[in-house]
């Protein structure tokens, strides 16, 4: 009984991968693509919230950076990348 032999091995070890893919990639691969449809939405005007816990006002976008205004006194504009943004309120 103690005898499983190669193939009982093989599909224990296929099993405990898929186990671990099922658990931890196809997770963390889903939040990325969330969070890439996410920074592909962004536009000018929508409100932002940095990794930093700053809410913004996105003023301009290139591919890869943004500049968000912070405050009301329109002169803290600071550029960051769009990797540093987490939540997007869309402009009405």
């Amino acid at each position: 009984m103690g005898n499983i032999g190669v193939f009982g091995t093989v599909a224990y070890i296929l099993v405990i991968v898929g186990i671990f893919y099922f658990m931890g990639v196809r997770p963390q691969q889903k939040e990325k693509k969330k969070q890439q449809d996410m920074l592909s939405s962004l536009a000018v005007g929508d409100t932002v919230l940095t990794t930093s816990g700053f809410y913004g006002v996105i003023i301009d976008m290139t591919d890869d950076t943004v500049i968000v205004e912070f405050g009301g006194n329109k002169n803290c504009r600071i550029p960051m990348q769009k990797a540093a943004i987490v939540q997007i309120e869309k402009a009405n």
